[in-house]
């Protein structure tokens, strides 16, 4: 069981949770990491005393130093800090709560040091599943997911002896916002309209994901990644509840699945402390109350970035990189209102045209295609 973390990405919605649960659990928390809101981070300081606070920009970083000036708080900045919080001696679980491709390298870093990772940061594998993978193995790392589809499929797998017995894994989506609507639809869409999400309350890239599904399609990625299976074998069912988290169907006709309130708590609670159970201070579900559940196949036609994140995970290589990249840069554009709703699936096709796809590819290959990507989608854009 966990004892003491650090926090990589601590004033995003998952960190924000994630210290009430260490909060909760009594955990030691020794390093909070955050891009640039001081604010939220010297409370984050104050209440939790860590040994290491980052700020990702060097002036949110010189503001926070000044603050805090009044503890026994060492101040970094940038990557050099992103990877010393990730490394810290003391810590025994580092959560991976950043958004986007910065968190792939710490991630490496952590496993290296032989860290329980709790996965937040599903780019991480999507980006270098295979090499994240491996180093796990090499170094005896364990990795527990957070995100509440694959802790549903983490859950669901306990009693399994062989992999072979699973036939296919099935991850539950909400559908977001414009569920039912057709691609035309789509097309005058807004970020306001897209920042709705039905059921969670969620960061604005992440909200805009699962507008597009495209959360889904890095999803399946990483299930894929974190559970060793070809593509054909995870499948997505629009679940407008998220009651049902995610299933296993094994090779008898069985189907196993973890249902719970929509609340990061619970798998955020587990990955803490797997294999065992820690009592919850939170709303139970009530299946009496929580009324009819339902499931729908997903339309890619009118969401097209779920169909492009499989045919990146048939293809292999830089691909899924190349995907995961474009697609942050031209949510970003959407946020700022610099491209519309379907010119976010529109520029990473474009990024998937332009930038070569490498097999087999080394880290250096990976940032080569998340740099290239970006700069084909900025461009585009322009």
């Amino acid at each position: 069981m966990t004892k003491t973390i650090s926090l990589l990405g601590s004033t995003g919605s998952i960190g924000r949770q994630t210290l009430e649960v260490a909060r909760e659990l009594g955990l030691t928390v020794a390093a909070l990491t955050a891009n640039r809101q001081v604010d939220l981070i010297e409370q984050q300081a104050r209440e939790f005393h860590p040994e290491l606070v980052v700020l990702w920009e060097e002036g949110a970083a010189q503001e926070a130093a000044r603050r805090l000036s009044d503890l026994p708080i060492r101040v970094m900045s940038g990557h050099e800090g992103l990877m010393e919080a990730a490394q810290l001696p003391q810590a025994d679980t580092v959560v991976t709560a950043v958004v986007g491709s910065v968190g792939l390298e710490p991630t490496l870093a952590a496993i290296r040091q032989k860290k329980r990772i709790a996965l937040a940061n599903k780019e991480t594998l999507v980006c270098a599943g295979e090499l994240v993978m491996a180093a796990a193995d090499q170094y005896g790392a364990e990795i527990v997911p957070v995100d509440s589809e694959h802790s549903a499929l983490f859950q669901s797998l306990q009693g399994c002896r062989d992999p072979k017995e699973v036939r296919r894994l099935i991850l539950t989506c909400s559908g977001g916002p414009f569920f039912g609507k057709k691609y035309e639809e789509l097309e005058h869409m807004t970020a306001a309209d897209a920042l709705k999400h039905p059921n969670w309350s969620m960061g604005a890239k992440i909200t805009i994901d699962s507008a597009t599904l495209m959360n889904k399609g890095l999803e399946v990625i990483e299930a894929m990644r974190l559970y060793r299976l070809p593509v054909e074998q995870v499948d997505v069912v629009v679940h407008r509840q998220s009651i049902v988290h995610s299933l296993v169907e094994y090779r008898d006709g069985a189907m196993i699945a973890q249902l719970g309130t929509p609340d990061m708590k619970l798998p955020i609670r587990y990955a803490f402390t797997w294999p065992n159970r820690a009592q919850t201070p939170d709303r139970l579900l009530d299946l009496l109350t929580c009324g009819d559940l339902t499931f729908h196949a997903p339309d890619m036609e009118a969401f097209p970035c779920l169909r492009i994140a499989r045919e990146c995970a048939k293809t292999g290589g830089t691909s899924c990189a190349i995907m995961n990249a474009a697609n942050e840069e031209a949510v970003g554009l959407f946020l700022r209102g610099q491209t519309g709703f379907q010119g976010i699936h529109r520029l990473v096709e474009e990024a998937l045209a332009r930038v070569e796809v490498k097999y087999e590819p080394s880290l250096a290959d990976i940032l080569e295609a998340d740099r290239r990507a970006r700069e084909v989608v900025l461009s585009v854009a322009k």
